[in-house]
């Protein structure tokens, strides 16, 4: 697709902006115009492309050019919220259980949030629920302008890795308009149009390598119970935890990032027996997979000594993780837990949770030949 494309702005006076335009002594009868030949060759692109991105500096034009190639009905620029909740605004025709499996995958799951109403969200929360519905909408294709405006840059490069990895479980396609050239390498784009040197790269051609997602050094060290204050405001369950907990922190470029405790099971005639007691991924760091990571790596840790570990989980992105990966085996299908003991300290709210239960195998290991 080439065409010329022409971007103008017209100064329409008032009596301050005349005045100030006569001391800087402006030119006020031009106009600003910006315009280039454009060569966008979307035809060439391989048809089954899910995610691009066209970036430039602000005011170069970018939103016309998203227009004119994809159409008005395609772009987006934001949701009304009205609900007194978050996840009251998706689409009605969306179960109970597909609202908080879309807000996990753009990685935000933090359930007690998702009850919020939309205007108390942190910036980084309502970018990642405004994805989530955008994307349980009945549209094949998206155009998302400002995309990561609002953000600061944590939260958008990890939301950027939440959402190339979402848009390519689905068969919708997604174009990103914004002017920060750092998340490219994040989001996997097919394609990057770069609007200030008139470039378009195409990765589905095999003429260009892939970008690759940069790499992110995590280190996990055993810390003490209090740690878990940084952590427990985000649990989606419970606020609590168990003092003679086994604690976990993971931490990226020195900031904790990740949490997991796990407990030695209470019951004499069990030996050899932990549970995972909580797993915690701070919000800006949602959408990467580090809570099944943490999870599986300390599980490994007791496994790798002679003990079974077991976990029972009610988050959906948890069970669906686990259900697919052969590192555990449901040792109980989803359903309502079982009743608890009269001793029990567990609620009857709780007791009334959707749960599965799992238990770590480890790696399966092929017999030498």
């Amino acid at each position: 697709m080439k065409f010329h494309h022409k971007v103008s702005s017209e100064f329409k006076p008032t009596f301050r902006s005349s005045k100030i335009a006569g001391m800087f002594d402006i030119d006020v009868e031009q106009k600003i115009v910006n315009e280039w030949d454009v060569d966008f060759p979307i035809e060439d692109v391989n048809p089954d492309w899910q995610v691009g991105v066209i970036v430039g500096p602000s005011g170069a034009g970018k939103t016309t050019l998203a227009k004119k190639i994809f159409g008005e009905d395609a772009y987006f620029q934001g949701f009304e919220w009205k609900g007194p909740a978050v996840v009251d605004d998706f689409p009605e025709s969306l179960s109970a259980s597909e609202v908080p499996a879309a807000l996990s995958a753009v990685g935000f799951a933090s359930p007690p949030q998702w009850l919020k109403s939309f205007n108390v969200l942190s910036n980084g929360q309502k970018f990642r629920a405004e994805l989530a519905r955008l994307l349980t909408e009945d549209r094949d294709l998206v155009v998302f302008d400002e995309f990561t405006s609002v953000v600061d840059r944590t939260v958008a490069q990890i939301g950027s890795t939440a959402l190339g990895k979402y848009i390519r479980k689905t068969d919708k396609k997604f174009v990103a308009v914004g002017c920060h050239y750092d998340i490219l390498d994040w989001i996997d784009p097919d394609w990057v149009y770069y609007v200030d040197t008139n470039t378009f790269e195409d990765y589905t051609s095999g003429r260009l390598e892939r970008r690759r997602r940069p790499e992110i050094k995590i280190s996990v060290q055993r810390v003490h119970h209090s740690a878990w204050r940084i952590f427990q405001g985000h649990h989606y369950l419970d606020k609590t935890i168990n003092k003679s907990a086994h604690c976990y922190v993971a931490t990226i470029d020195e900031k904790p990032v990740a949490f997991t405790a796990a407990l030695k099971f209470p019951h004499p005639t069990v030996k050899n027996m932990w549970k995972e007691h909580r797993t915690v991924v701070l919000p800006d760091y949602q959408g990467m997979g580090l809570g099944t990571m943490m999870s599986a790596l300390i599980a490994e840790h007791y496994h790798s000594q002679g003990n079974r570990y077991t976990s029972v989980t009610s988050h959906p992105a948890f069970m669906f993780s686990r259900i697919r990966d052969p590192r555990w085996v449901m040792t109980r299908a989803p359903g309502r837990a079982p009743p608890a003991g009269k001793n029990s300290k567990v609620t009857g709210q709780s007791a009334d949770r959707v749960t599965a239960a799992f238990e770590y195998i480890g790696e399966k290991h092929e017999p030498n030949q």
